[in-house]
């Protein structure tokens, strides 16, 4: 096979011109000229007026036979870039592959492949692009992907079209990553429930199509199960040897950015925040302790991005933040980052972080999805679910479900309850109205005749995904209505973050999943007790997120670690922290009781650890 070679250098052209007798007359270009048309043609091409350099390159093939092949399929690139793939598949004509080295060949595919699907040769389009992406440059790569996901949509494989376009998105960013991400959710979108769940199924956990399918279930109430987690290597163990303070897997941070708004409707969740990230650093054991380098992320896309900018250029070797969903998605479209980060919620679209970074949030369908697990636990295998109308609650609702059903669990009743909804006999009729009911009391008005036998009772649970206000009603109205055999599990939402006796002793029984924190349950960290009595942040429902600053500070030092050994955990404040093949950390959370209105752990839940290096 005959490869391309370089044009003749002037000094070479002018001793064959004197050869022959005169070049000129014989028609051939002046070796000034020569030399100086390939690189016109190129100059054409960066500048962007491509039919003029196509039509340079096609002059150029008429004139060297050498380089006939090459400048044909220059040609055709430049026309491509114009969108004329008319005038591509003209240019390919008088191209024989044989006279063109591996690279230009792999580069005639791809044309060859898109001249193929403007004509609708699906067939010829996927034989063209049969090889392996592995096989191919970088610059190519992304090009060849794009162009099998169409030609695979085309022949009608929805699924591994998305499939092509996962992998394609790990190398995109800003708006081509987006748009992308939107071409996967309409491919995906072609596909009905049910072959969505079952290829959910099949993939590993940190199949990178994964999100995308279970985004679009999303769209119609249903998700994919979750893989929960169970670490049982914590980090920061002492070896011989080794430095006292900087246990297993701890990597010292130089300069951290932390990059949350200063004003704007989430405020005071960034206050939350940001005061705890600061507790956990003058709590910090290791010497020397990091710089921390505020930075205001403000309430948009573009401040998000700017604050990520500005902190790298300033020497930041790790970010947290920023806070907002849809400016992690902006933060991560940028493509591979500088420098990593640790981003304060998940990606708006469920997106895989960059490599190197993660995202963490205090997410609901974490709770939903460790309830169901608890419950089957405790050998319940039928439920029934009441939850608020609110989109956390929903989420929530939804990972349960999907949990419970992926484990052979039954969903025997299902409700809503709405805001301002005092009186819920109707709902819980509609969610437990086929159940037996207690003979110490009457059956609700109108419920069907009991289906279940009492005596295999035990195997029945409530959840409830709703606030502690909702839930002091909704309890002992379940009593009432003969259901007060019947264990109710729930997630945090139920827990106002404080002890209030008087107001809490009608969830009496009930149990739910929260972060350990709160009942001073991790050795090492600063107790909750001590810090709310001072710090209104730390209070309440803002405790949470005053734990999750806890525990982003105390991550970054162990971020490589828990990336290469998913294993392994960090024993947090808002649960054991560790990290999935997705880019996600996940939370094992502790669960809690009411017992005469005050929650404390239940026995048999995590147990009480020390925090790394002590």
């Amino acid at each position: 096979m005959r490869t391309a070679r370089r044009p003749l250098r002037p000094l070479l052209f002018a001793i064959l011109c004197i050869a022959l007798g005169g070049c000129v007359n014989a028609g051939f270009l002046h070796p000034d000229e020569n030399a100086r048309a390939p690189t016109e043609a190129e100059q054409w091409y960066q500048n962007g007026d491509y039919a003029r350099a196509g039509q340079a390159f096609m002059d150029l093939a008429d004139a060297d036979r050498d380089y006939h092949d090459h400048y044909r399929l220059r040609a055709a690139e430049a026309y491509r870039e114009e969108g004329n793939l008319n005038a591509v598949a003209w240019a390919l004509e008088g191209v024989d592959a044989r006279h063109l080295n591996a690279d230009e060949g792999m580069r005639r595919d791809l044309l060859e492949a898109e001249v193929a699907l403007s004509r609708h040769d699906t067939a010829r389009a996927l034989n063209l692009l049969g090889f392996s992406e592995t096989t191919l440059p970088p610059r190519l790569r992304q090009r060849a992907l794009e162009l099998r996901a169409r030609a695979q949509l085309a022949a009608g494989d929805a699924l591994n079209s998305a499939r092509t376009r996962a992998t394609l998105n790990r190398g995109l960013g800003g708006a081509d990553r987006n748009q992308n991400e939107a071409q996967i959710m309409n491919t995906l979108a072609q596909l009905d429930a049910e072959t969505l769940k079952q290829q959910g199924a099949s993939l590993l956990p940190n199949d990178a199509l994964r999100p995308f399918i279970d985004q679009a279930l999303r769209r119609n109430g249903q998700a994919l199960p979750q893989a929960v987690q169970n670490p049982d290597q914590q980090v920061g163990t002492l070896v011989p040897g080794q430095n006292a303070n900087n246990g297993e897997g701890y990597r010292a941070a130089h300069v951290v950015a932390l990059l949350l708004p200063v004003e704007g409707q989430i405020k005071a969740v960034a206050q939350a925040i940001r005061d705890g990230f600061f507790a956990a650093y003058f709590s910090d054991p290791h010497q020397p302790r990091p710089e921390v380098r505020v930075y205001d992320s403000g309430n948009t896309v573009a401040d998000a991005t700017a604050a990520y900018q500005r902190a790298v250029s300033e020497g930041a070797d790790h970010v947290v933040g920023p806070l907002l969903r849809d400016a992690v998605s902006a933060v991560f479209a940028q493509g591979n980052l500088p420098v990593p980060v640790l981003a304060l919620n998940q990606p708006e679209h469920g997106e895989v972080p960059p490599p190197g970074s993660v995202a963490f949030g205090l997410i609901p369908d974490t709770e939903g999805a460790q309830a169901a697990e608890h419950m089957l636990e405790r050998g319940i295998t039928r439920a029934a679910i009441i939850a608020t109308s609110d989109d956390w609650a929903e989420r929530a609702a939804v990972a349960f479900r999907t949990q419970f059903e992926s484990h052979h669990g039954v969903i025997f009743g299902e409700t809503r309850v709405h805001e301002g909804d005092v009186n819920y006999s109707s709902m819980i009729r509609q969610a437990l109205g086929t159940l037996p009911t207690s003979t110490a009391t009457t059956p609700l008005p109108g419920a069907a005749a009991p289906s279940v036998d009492m005596s295999a009772a035990h195997d029945i649970g409530v959840f409830i995904s709703m606030r502690p206000q909702q839930a002091r009603l909704l309890l002992p109205q379940i009593k009432l209505a003969g259901y007060s055999g019947t264990p109710v599990f729930a997630t945090s939402h139920v827990f106002a973050g404080n002890v209030n006796p008087g107001m809490d002793r009608d969830l009496d029984g009930l149990e739910f999943c929260d972060a350990p924190w709160l009942f001073d349950a991790v050795l090492g960290l600063p107790r909750h007790s001590d810090i709310a009595n001072s710090l209104d942040s730390a209070r309440g429902a803002g405790a949470r997120l005053f734990a999750m600053g806890l525990d982003a500070y105390a991550l970054v030092p162990y971020l490589d670690w828990l990336a290469q050994h998913h294993g392994s955990y960090l024993p947090g404040a808002t649960g054991q922290l560790t990290t999935d093949g997705l880019g996600r950390v996940q939370r094992v959370l502790i669960w809690a009781r009411f017992a005469d209105g005050v929650a404390q752990p239940v026995n048999g839940s995590l147990q009480m650890s020390s925090a790394p290096g002590q």
